[in-house]
């Protein structure tokens, strides 16, 4: 990302995903909604931000801004996990996705 005319680039690191973005994004694998983590489990740092597709059980990352839902490279959770962060995401007010 360039900031000028001859800046020199600047990395996005953290950087939020709109709302109405994030309601369009789907597990690749299910097609269902996505919880989005904005500044991770933990509610730390932006840096930690992830996507969670409970259905799917599946962790994509966010690398600079960027989405990578791509189910090779997504964590794959344990069904007892994806229910915990479910409730994480509860608890931290997060929208759940569902429509």
């Amino acid at each position: 990302m360039y900031s000028g005319r001859h800046a020199a680039p600047v990395a996005i690191f953290g950087a939020v995903l709109a709302p109405e973005f994030v309601a369009i994004l789907r597990c690749p694998r299910t097609k269902e909604p996505l919880i989005y983590f904005p500044r991770g489990e933990r509610d730390a740092d932006e840096r930690e931000a992830f996507l969670l597709a409970p259905v799917g059980h599946r962790r994509y990352r966010i690398d600079e801004g960027v989405p990578v839902l791509l189910a090779e490279e997504a964590i794959e959770v344990s069904d007892k996990e994806a229910t915990r962060l479910v409730e994480r995401a509860k608890a931290l007010g997060l929208d759940s996705g569902a429509k």
